[in-house]
């Protein structure tokens, strides 16, 4: 499997040892290491793979929520 262009930036969120943050688009292209563009939403879906997934995104804001997905299982009954 090829890395994404996003992995190093999957490995900071599964090792920041929070359940969900908020990121701005300036902190993720620091942390990815390139600028966040349209592809993002197409990447998105291997966070799953890391245990979290992308809750909001605000383009007024220009953040993004991460939630850790074992919150989400707790929750559930």
């Amino acid at each position: 499997m090829s890395m994404s262009k996003y992995e190093p930036l999957w490995k900071w969120i599964a090792e920041n040892g929070t359940d969900s943050f908020k990121l701005t688009f300036d902190e993720i292209e620091s942390i990815a290491g390139i600028p966040i563009d349209h592809s993002f939403l197409r990447y998105k879906k291997e966070l799953l793979e890391y245990g979290f997934r992308v809750g909001k995104i605000s383009m007024k804001e220009k953040t993004v929520v991460f939630i850790h997905d074992r919150m989400e299982k707790e929750v559930s009954p």
